[in-house]
């Protein structure tokens, strides 16, 4: 899948459409979901062009991965639901693909919490 360059996650990049910024390093962007499905819940980016984690896996330098990981767990110590910031714990949320839930295709991790989240999958 070719990445679209009008998607939401690179205007905002691109500071076109504004956010409400929670944490940003050189390879990575974290902001409020203007949706939150939880008390919490910000979206972390990549500043890359990547679709997806599949892409991302492939296609980022060994520094761009550690500059989001490091920022995935930057976001929950801000926002107190880790548990080096005394917070209950979290949920990291990737989807992938259309079968995965993904909505925009630029790879994002939702981080969800401040309230028991319950089971992540219901049984079929």
């Amino acid at each position: 899948m070719k990445y679209d360059l009008n998607n939401i996650f690179a205007k905002i990049l691109r500071n076109e459409i504004p956010c409400q910024k929670v944490y940003e390093n050189d390879y990575a962007l974290a902001f409020n979901d203007i949706n939150p499905q939880a008390k919490i819940h910000v979206l972390v980016i990549p500043k890359g062009p990547y679709v997806n984690m599949d892409d991302f896996s492939q296609n980022a330098k060994n520094e761009e991965i550690v500059g989001l990981i490091r920022a995935l767990g930057e976001v929950a110590k801000i926002v107190g639901v880790s548990t080096y910031s005394e917070g209950q714990g979290y949920r990291y949320i990737g989807n992938n693909g259309p079968d995965g839930g993904q909505e925009v295709p630029h790879l994002h991790f939702h981080i969800v919490g401040g309230e028991p989240l319950g089971r992540m999958v219901s049984k079929r």
